[in-house]
């Protein structure tokens, strides 16, 4: 999320496309096509690999069937806008994996299964698989990167199919304060399926929509504080924001070196963890995953999540960053009763000290590290590629029209103005606000109280897109501490308001993503809150959330 210091509202001249819906979810040309498939729509991976080994499915049926989705639910002026751009090699691919598979030659866990990942993810295929990598951005388009990002290599050894890109927040959401979330230049607006005038979040919307939506089986988000877990949130699925340095982020385009991770997005706890298993690793053009050795390195996530318990497990409920809209509440409420028949020990009113001190810290080092990092990422393009900050600013100016409906890019001329992140008042401000949201912070909440995990509403459910007044999200700051500290950060499904998804987050000290899925696992498992979206108009309440007379101050906007 935007920390408060940045979450303003302005007019914008941009109209929102009216949210008719597309078609419908139950039927698709690859389910007529060949009606002996097996139902596909929401499959877990560990079934969909089961399917292709049996012969019930090949991966050219999985490729056609998903690309049969985004065609029906994902385009033209109706659609969800969730994928930016089509694998064109996509099918080719599949046919080759299909061919792998009968000769027994299986590259890994996710043979032949396909994968959408952000486009601010780079993408390099041979000839037809060539695909864009833009950040969302027109002014990048054509400028391709000359290597996979270290995840897309991982997932290629793995066996997986890229099919595409997703869309995103256009530059992570770091171009303007009054920017919609989930809009780029190059992708439009993404919008939520589960009610299609509301917002998704962003930056990783598209991956999230996707997912839920079930234009593929599982996406690749990337965050720099919120960007997996709000939209994973607000769109009814699991998303995990790994430790900083877990998962390399070469080849990605970046927002801040010191908070950036990618991580999965899938819509089961057990699909998120088999999918970090794939793309955590050391990487040396990544000196964060140097922590990455040993029994470290080594860690297997998805193992022994079907007898994960909560039996004794410490909770701490975080105050006041729990306060929320009454009906938010009574999910939360619920939730912690389910984790309390479930034998968990509830600790409440737990307070996360230095909460919201460490805000203006944040903006100086994102500021200065953006424009650090983009122009790092530009210096590898082709030639006739920006090179500088000043000139992505002066290209958007000059294509207003296109680039620049009614949004400004006061975040792209905070960091032109910024000093380098090597400057000693951004490195000072980096390490004091990384004591304060880490060691001081998350690390001594948990101390105090001898607990094992922290949990809170991850957002407010989704709001509507305004064009106009901007992103109206009255979510809490959760997902700024483990941000910041570079912690990990887990939302899983606690239940819907009105029709819209809300989720809960659990978060812990650096590296403990395998009991953090372990504990969303059992949560899962004990409330199967996850619904199918069923792209409604709007929400099937008369009353919006966003209306709540118990809602608070407008809060935080998700970057």
């Amino acid at each position: 999320m935007l920390p408060a210091a940045l979450a303003t509202l302005s007019a914008c001249s941009t109209p929102a496309r009216q949210a008719t819906a597309p078609s419908s979810l139950s039927t698709t040309p690859a389910v007529e096509a060949r009606a002996a498939l097996p139902a596909i729509e929401d499959a877990s991976l560990s079934t969909l690999q089961a399917w292709l080994a049996e012969g019930r499915l090949s991966s050219r049926d999985l490729v056609s069937f998903h690309l049969a989705r985004i065609a029906a639910l994902d385009r033209g002026d109706a659609g969800l806008h969730a994928v930016i751009e089509i694998n064109p090699g996509a099918m080719a691919i599949a046919e080759l994996r299909d061919a792998e598979r009968k000769a027994g030659q299986l590259r890994g866990p996710l043979h032949g299964i396909p994968v959408l990942v952000k486009d601010n993810i780079a993408t390099v295929g041979q000839g037809r698989e060539a695909m864009e990598t833009t950040a969302g951005s027109l002014a990048l388009i054509g400028h391709r990167p000359t290597a996979d990002a270290y995840v897309v290599e991982r997932l290629r050894a793995a066996g997986a199919i890229i099919l595409g890109k997703t869309n995103l927040s256009e530059w992570g959401n770091w171009r303007s304060t009054h920017a919609v979330s989930g809009w780029s230049a190059r992708g439009g607006q993404t919008r939520n399926p589960y009610a299609l005038d509301r917002n998704p979040c962003g930056s990783s919307a598209g991956s999230a929509v996707a997912v839920a939506a079930n234009l593929s089986p599982v996406a690749i988000g990337t965050e720099t504080d919120g960007s997996i877990v709000c939209p994973s949130a607000v769109n009814g699925i699991v998303g995990l924001k790994p430790t900083r340095g877990r998962v390399s982020r070469s080849g990605i385009i970046p927002v801040a070196d010191s908070q950036d991770t990618a991580g999965p997005m899938a819509r089961s706890v057990a699909d998120a963890a088999l999918l970090l298993d794939l793309i955590a690793g050391r990487d040396p053009a990544d000196a964060a995953t140097a922590g990455l050795s040993g029994k470290r390195a080594a860690e297997c996530f998805h193992c022994g999540l079907d007898t994960a318990t909560l039996e004794g497990v410490r909770i701490g409920v975080l105050r006041p960053l729990s306060a929320q809209p009454t009906r938010v509440a009574q999910r939360f409420g619920e939730a912690i009763a389910a984790l309390r028949a479930a034998g968990a020990v509830i600790v409440d009113d737990v307070a996360l000290p230095h909460a919201g001190e460490y805000q203006q810290d944040e903006i100086a080092v994102l500021a200065a590290e953006f424009r650090d990092g983009v122009e790092r990422y530009l210096a590898g393009l082709d030639a006739a590629a920006p090179k500088r900050l000043g000139d992505l600013i002066t290209d958007n100016e000059r294509q207003a029209a296109r680039m620049l409906p009614g949004y400004n890019q006061d975040l792209l001329r905070l960091s032109a103005a910024s000093p380098p992140a090597s400057d000693a008042r951004i490195r000072k401000a980096r390490a004091r606000a990384l004591k304060l949201a880490g060691v001081d912070g998350i690390d001594a909440a948990l101390k105090k109280d001898r607990l094992d995990v922290l949990i809170a509403p991850t957002a407010s459910p989704a709001w509507l897109t305004d064009h106009t007044l901007g992103d109206r999200d009255a979510g809490t700051a959760v997902s700024t501490a483990p941000a910041v500290a570079g912690y990990p950060h887990l939302t899983v499904p606690m239940g819907a308001i009105d029709g819209l998804p809300v989720g809960l987050s659990f978060i812990g000290p650096a590296w403990s993503e395998a009991r953090l899925l372990r504990y969303g696992q059992a949560f899962e498992r004990l409330t199967r809150h996850r619904q199918p979206p069923r792209l409604l108009p709007t929400a099937v309440a008369d009353r919006p959330p966003t209306l709540d007379p118990d809602m608070p101050a407008i809060g935080d906007r998700e970057r």
